[in-house]
C-alpha cells in the first residue's frame, strides 16, 4: 500500500499541466462551428500534456520501455485525430482522417496491453456487445462509413477486451492500480465514441460535446496513467539486483560462509575426523 501511495504522490505534480489545459479548454469553450488552428491547439493541449507526462516517467529504446513507447505513440495519433475532427463539419474527409488517426491509436493501445492472458470468455462477451453497438449505428451509416465504423467499433471493443484481460483482479500479485486505470480508460473511450457516433449518425444528444470531451479526456488520462509504475518497477528490480550482488560480494569475502548462509566455524565439529572436511562443503550439526 505504501508503494502505491508513493507512486501517486509522484504522479500528482506531473499531471498539473493536463488539468490546467483541460480547464482552459472548458473555460474558453470555443465555437465548434468556427474551426481554427487556435481551437485545434486548445483541444489537443491536454493530450499533449499527457505525452509530456509519459516522457517524464522515462523513455528509452530498450524492451523495458516498449509499453510506454506505444502509449506515447497512441497519444500522439490521438492528438492528430483531435485536430482533424475540428474541421469535420466542413468536409467529411476530415472526419474520416480523424477516425483513421484514432484507429491507429487504438491499435497501439491494444499492442501495449498485449494478448496474455487471452481470457476468451471476456473477449466473446465483448464481441457480442460490439455487434449490438454496430447494429444500433448501422441504420445511419451510408457508403464508406458502413465499413469504416464497423472496423472502428471492433478496434474499440478489442482494446477494452485486452484492458480487462490484463487486469487479473483475482491475482493480487499481478493486479495493479495502473492496470485498472488503463481498463477504465478503455471503457471511457468506448463511452465517448459511442456518444459521438450516436449523435452523428443516429439522433442528437443534449450536451453531447461536453459529454464526449469529458469522457474522452478521462479515458486518455486513465491510459496514460498506466505507465506510472514502470519507473518504480525498474527501481525495485535494480534494488533486487543490488541486494543479490551484495550477497555475492559478502559470500566471496567470507569463504567460511556456506551457500545457505551458515558460517562454517559454527557448523564443523572440532574433531579430528571432521577436520579433514574443513576444505569441503560446510555441514550442519543437524546432519550428524
Amino acid at each position: 500500500m505504501e508503494k502505491q501511495i508513493a507512486v501517486l504522490k509522484s504522479v500528482g505534480p506531473k499531471l498539473l499541466p493536463f488539468f490546467k489545459t483541460t480547464c482552459i479548454y472548458y473555460i474558453l469553450w470555443l465555437d465548434a462551428d468556427k474551426p481554427s488552428l487556435f481551437s485545434a491547439l486548445v483541444k489537443v493541449l491536454p493530450v499533449l500534456s499527457l505525452c509530456v507526462f509519459v516522457l517524464l516517467h522515462g523513455l528509452s529504446l530498450s524492451h523495458l520501455h516498449s509499453y510506454a513507447r506505444r502509449i506515447l505513440a497512441g497519444l500522439v495519433f490521438s492528438a492528430l485525430g483531435d485536430a482533424f475532427l475540428i474541421w469535420q463539419h466542413i468536409d467529411g474527409l476530415y472526419f474520416i482522417s480523424g477516425m483513421l488517426m484514432f484507429a491507429i491509436a487504438h491499435v497501439l493501445y491494444i499492442a501495449s496491453f498485449g494478448f496474455r492472458p487471452l481470457v476468451l470468455p471476456v473477449g466473446g462477451a465483448l464481441l457480442g456487445v460490439a455487434v449490438a453497438m454496430y447494429a444500433v449505428l448501422y441504420p445511419g451509416l451510408h457508403g464508406v462509413y458502413a465499413v469504416l465504423v464497423g472496423v472502428y467499433v471492433l478496434l474499440l471493443w478489442l482494446m477494452l477486451w485486452r484492458g480487462v484481460a490484463r487486469l487479473q483482479v483475482l491475482d493480487y500479485d499481478v493486479w495493479t492500480w495502473t492496470k485498472l486505470a488503463a481498463c477504465v480508460g478503455a471503457l471511457l473511450f468506448i463511452v465517448s465514441d459511442t456518444l459521438l457516433g450516436v449523435n452523428k449518425f443516429r439522433l442528437p444528444i443534449p450536451y453531447h460535446r461536453a459529454l464526449v470531451m469529458t469522457t474522452y479526456y478521462a479515458a486518455q488520462l486513465g491510459i496514460a496513467l498506466s505507465v506510472a509504475d514502470l519507473k518504480d518497477h525498474d527501481i525495485t528490480a535494480c534494488a533486487h539486483d543490488s541486494v543479490m550482488s551484495s550477497h555475492d560480494v559478502h559470500a566471496f569475502k567470507d569463504p567460511m560462509m556456506s551457500s545457505d548462509g551458515v558460517h562454517c566455524s559454527e557448523t564443523v565439529p572440532n574433531t579430528s575426523s571432521h577436520r579433514r572436511l574443513h576444505n569441503g562443503p560446510c555441514r550442519s550439526r543437524k546432519m550428524e
